[in-house]
């Protein structure tokens, strides 16, 4: 018997940078069932990467956590799901050869190792293509002449690589395949004049190929893209009580599904995702008139066309130090819970000044591209003078995670005049209610919305995506259906910039890029620790 609507179970599974999350959600999108496990990348021969073994124990183990949670609130296991939907890290590169094997271990979105090749594609495509996008990490192989592109079958993301192997199926969400390869004015494919400018590139390199034969479907928001397997729910549930046949949606990159998760994805709407990295999206009215090396060019889940301001690196420094924070407190006998110690430390900077006092941090660990910083050295720096208190270290922090990510929306402000009259916020930094989110505010200028689900938005999103697969017959598109059944009735809280907290922000912003030529020769002359060893 089919069940009603309200019945339906829909599950979001996200792999992130630090944490794999999992997410269970009834026709209501209300939250019934999480899990969480946490990984980390490696820096590995040079380039950060994950190992998917450990992405399928990540997911395994998230899949557990919910289905205990599910037995123990209803008295039944978890048998079946009606829809999944898969989200992750967007961009990288996960080659594989005809067979399935995998040909170099998974390149992430971090890694700084493609200038020449993103140069030359944003040229000749007359497109900005960052150095994290595929088809950089694709050409540069070509210009390496690395020695697995002749065995080159199928090039894909992590969250494209996951869907495939839950449902055979070899396609990508809109938002996800426009951080492949460019797509069309409509949002529903690659580019073809562009793809077949790369086609010539690659020739011209000795690597004759058709891109369009090595790259997943793109397909939008809403569309059938397959059904679990027997072999994907094995992958999922290795004990065998989790069946098949759940309808599978697109599968998206973490910036899709931020924006389904902070209601943003209607021209003119916008959102901020704070996490390892940092990043704004705002879905345009209009293309942008030139190419802009810092402003990436994307889509939302629904193909609509998205300015992105991406920064590589955001809260790892600031958690760092904060860990180091933990280990005093425990040393001294008063052990601290994460959440309760991220509020006290963060409620010091209400006593820092609203510069930071003189001291400045470099939240670099690793490069970063829109301060031309080539490699990651983490560094906290003040004047002789400086007003050196907890209370403007901590404060330091905090502008520094968010400091490339004022340096680009500048950019975009003044090279194109455009910038969201609101942006709706997301990230584990917003647990604790106003702190991060004010200073969001003042580093942007611009009014900053966090949503009830701030914290664990991603996985959630990814959940709502596979619901409105189920659903999406009875909506004209993503953002009806978003508005009339997903948050309805939904609250938030906006805080608006200050005068003053501008100001500071803005001041420690001169600083902070008049020091940055001495962080770019850290990078280059300070060794790694495997070199020290």
């Amino acid at each position: 018997m089919t069940r009603h609507p309200s019945e339906r179970l829909s599950l979001g599974i996200e792999l992130g940078s630090t944490r794999i999350k999992a997410v269970l959600i009834d026709g209501q999108a209300q939250t019934l069932a999480t899990g969480s496990h946490a990984w980390e990348n490696r820096l590995e021969a040079g380039y950060w990467t994950y190992d998917l073994q450990d992405a399928w124990r990540g997911i395994q183990d998230c899949i557990a956590q919910v289905a205990t949670q599910v037995q123990a609130a209803t008295g039944h296991p978890l048998t079946t799901l009606d829809a999944i939907g898969v989200s992750a890290m967007m961009h990288g590169y996960l080659a594989f050869a005809a067979d399935g094997t995998q040909l170099v271990p998974f390149r992430t979105w971090r890694n700084n190792t493609t200038a020449q090749s993103a140069a030359a594609l944003s040229d000749a495509l007359s497109f900005n293509v960052p150095q994290r996008f595929s088809v950089a990490h694709l050409y540069q192989a070509m210009l390496d002449d690395e020695a697995h592109l002749p065995r080159l079958a199928f090039l894909t993301t992590l969250a494209g690589y996951i869907h495939w192997q839950l449902s055979g199926k070899k396609v990508l969400g809109a938002g996800d395949a426009s951080g492949m390869f460019p797509l069309d004015a409509a949002g529903r494919a690659y580019d073809p004049a562009r793809l077949a400018q790369f086609d010539a590139l690659a020739a011209a390199a000795g690597y004759p190929v058709s891109l369009r034969a090595l790259l997943p479907t793109p397909l939008p928001a809403g569309s059938a893209a397959g059904r679990l397997t027997d072999h994907g729910a094995q992958l999922l549930d290795p004990t065998g009580t989790l069946r098949s046949g759940a309808l599978m949606a697109p599968p998206e990159g973490d910036a899709g599904t931020g924006m389904v998760a902070t209601n943003s994805v209607r021209p003119g709407t916008g959102n901020v995702s704070v996490g390892t990295s940092a990043f704004s999206m705002i879905v345009l009215n209009r293309p942008l008139h030139t190419v802009q090396p810092d402003i990436d060019c994307v889509t939302t889940p629904a193909g609509a066309p998205v300015a992105m301001v991406h920064a590589n690196n955001c809260t790892s420094d600031l958690n760092a130090w904060f860990g180091l924070f933990g280990e005093l407190a425990e040393a001294l006998g008063a052990p601290q819970a994460a959440d309760a110690l991220y509020g006290r430390l963060l409620s010091l900077t209400a006593a820092a000044d609203a510069d930071a006092g003189g001291l400045v941090n470099y939240a670099n660990l690793s490069g970063e591209n829109i301060t031309a910083v080539a490699a990651g050295r983490p560094s906290a720096v003040r004047t002789p003078d400086a007003h050196f208190t907890l209370a403007n270290f901590i404060q330091s922090q905090l502008f520094a995670a968010f400091a490339p990510l004022k340096i680009g929306s500048d950019r975009l402000v003044q090279a194109e005049g455009i910038r969201a009259t609101r942006l709706v916020a997301q990230g584990g930094l917003f647990r604790t209610p106003k702190i991060a989110q004010q200073v969001l505010a003042d580093a942007l200028a611009t009014p900053i919305t966090v949503m009830q689900n701030a914290g664990e938005g991603g996985p959630w999103g990814a959940a709502v995506l596979a619901a409105f697969a189920l659903d999406s017959h009875g909506f004209d598109n993503l953002g009806d259906y978003l508005d009339r059944v997903i948050f309805a009735g939904a609250s938030g809280t906006t805080l608006a910039p200050t005068a003053a907290g501008t100001a500071g922000f803005d001041r420690y912003i001169a600083q902070y890029q008049r020091g940055l030529p001495a962080i770019r020769l850290a990078g280059a002359d300070l060794p790694l620790h495997a070199a020290w060893s």
